[in-house]
């Protein structure tokens, strides 16, 4: 894998989990990175404009995905990621309830208050994947490992492992 792979792949599914592609490029290459990036590192490493990086580094922060730090006798800002995936997954969980169900359930409400009847139900099972998803956030980033990672556990998830059978062993008689 190339240095620029990881980026481009985060770039790619930035959009999906309601980030912009700079972001996702720009999280890709902090999370990657050895050493605290600068933004002008992220614009020589990246190719993109400084201001698509600014714009990034705001979007990244504003997230919660990504700290700014300071080296030592330097004015210039440096970004980290948490190096754990588990803590990238679980911000990003809060962030899209926070962000895109909760409004939801806002409008939901406001629908409810209107009297249609079928508003109420929807709402209900909003509410719950809410409360649900505001769960699974809360957990500290090895527990959400193991919760979703390692068997689903209490979660009922199944694995990729629980879904294979077991291939029998034929033997040769003979």
């Amino acid at each position: 894998m190339s240095a620029a792979d990881l980026p481009r792949l985060f770039a790619e599914i930035a959009p999906r989990f309601g980030l912009s592609r700079p972001a996702g490029l720009c999280l890709g290459a902090i999370w990657r990175a050895a050493e605290a990036p600068s933004a002008e590192d992220l614009v020589t490493r990246l190719g993109i404009s400084r201001s698509n990086v600014s714009t990034a580094l705001k979007e990244l922060r504003g997230w919660g995905l990504i700290e700014v730090t300071r080296a030592f006798g330097s004015r210039r800002e440096l970004f980290l990621a948490p190096a754990d995936p588990w803590a990238l997954a679980r911000q990003l969980i809060a962030e899209r309830q926070r962000r895109d169900i909760a409004p939801v359930i806002d409008r939901l409400q406001a629908l409810e208050a209107t009297g249609d009847p079928r508003a109420a139900d929807l709402m209900a099972a909003f509410e719950a994947g809410s409360e649900w998803l505001a769960a699974l956030a809360r957990h500290e980033p090895g527990e959400l490992a193991q919760l979703i990672g390692a068997g689903g556990g209490e979660l009922g998830f199944a694995t990729a492992e629980a879904g294979k059978k077991k291939k029998k062993k034929h033997r040769d008689k003979g």
